[in-house]
């Protein structure tokens, strides 16, 4: 499967403002008039590493500027003053943007090896901040906006005592519910059907009550998924099903890239997946950078004339994009011999 990283990758990189001058990564994008609009996780500083966000716009979908100086969204906002909010993803149905999230109410700080995961610490908090277990899990919500640069909190999607991310909305309703992914770490086990953090789907009439979740995919038989998978982009809807790629992480914490296809009535149901991945850490920005070595983590794509853009961050330091056709990663996942 031929991916074309674009040459001017990473193509967001830190610096700027203080709240991004330390990191920069995991982008939302979405396409709107015509142009191409970035949500980014940042972060000013890695002790704590409070994350926030920033919004983007472009015209090509390559070179960003900034919409405003300030975040669009922080976690003070959400409530947590010494919070992350991390990760986003984001549709529009009707004329809403919703954006899935995670938040941990207490920000980490990280020290990075250059080898492998960040080493780390809790920092102290006043005012009772950080003494519960549940300041340092990882929730996720979903908030709101017309325009993109305000935001309002929505619900969350899912409960706040296990730690639970990768949470993706799909495009638009099926068969009258909208539908979610989860990656849920604490669903492992026997009970659980899955002995490895897995993907999960759940739906919902309101996107505020939310079904319990069903097993929808768990770690393969390749080495490169052996330690745990989760949705990455949000779904693409193709003639041949809905396009979903997704990570995989080895048990020496390489971040790695394979896809799904699930049926367009019945999301449940998996049409075809990749044996293999089909993008891993290659270039020097994938392999080394500010916190953790040999990650490419997509969490936005658009469909642009046919060509789809993969936006993903960079060892948690930068953002770079890809690109193939998507008739083409669609041709692979059914048949990876063509």
């Amino acid at each position: 499967m031929q991916i074309t990283r674009h040459p001017q990758n990473p193509i967001v990189v830190p610096g700027l403002f203080e709240w991004r001058k330390a990191t920069v990564f995991n982008p939302a994008v979405i396409i709107e008039d015509g142009k191409f609009y970035m949500i980014e996780r940042t972060a000013g500083s890695l002790t704590p590493c409070k994350n926030y966000l920033g919004l983007l716009v472009s015209e090509d979908g390559v070179n960003f500027t900034h919409v405003t100086d300030k975040p669009v969204l922080t976690p003070d906002e959400l409530g947590f003053p010494y919070g992350s909010v991390q990760d986003p993803r984001v549709v529009k149905i009707d004329d809403t943007f919703y954006m899935n999230y995670a938040v941990r109410p207490c920000a980490m700080n990280y020290y990075p090896t250059g080898t492998g995961i960040p080493e780390r610490s809790f920092p102290q908090y006043p005012d009772g901040w950080g003494e519960e277990d549940v300041h340092w899990r990882t929730r996720s919500s979903i908030a709101t906006s017309k325009d993109l640069i305000n935001w309002e909190f929505l619900c969350d999607t899912t409960p706040l005592d296990i730690n639970d991310r990768d949470n993706i909305l799909f495009p638009e309703k099926i068969n009258g519910k909208y539908v979610l992914l989860r990656r849920p770490e604490e669903y492992v086990g026997e009970a659980y059907g899955t002995e490895k953090a897995a993907m999960w789907i759940t739906y919902s009439d309101d996107l505020i009550n939310w079904e319990e979740p069903k097993l929808l995919a768990k770690a393969g038989a390749g080495d490169w998924e052996q330690k745990k998978i989760g949705g990455s982009t949000p779904p693409v809807k193709t003639d041949k099903g809905w396009l979903v790629l997704y990570h995989g992480v080895d048990y020496d914490t390489v971040y790695r890239v394979g896809a799904l296809l699930l049926d367009l009535e019945n999301p449940e149901k998996i049409i075809a997946r990749t044996d293999n991945y089909f993008m891993e850490p290659e270039t020097y920005y994938e392999k080394f950078g500010f916190q953790l070595p040999n990650v490419i983590f997509p969490t936005g794509n658009v469909v642009k004339d046919g060509l789809l853009y993969i936006y993903y961050g960079v060892t948690d330091t930068a953002i770079a994009l890809a690109t193939v056709p998507v008739d083409d990663l669609v041709e692979y996942i059914l048949d990876p011999t063509t």
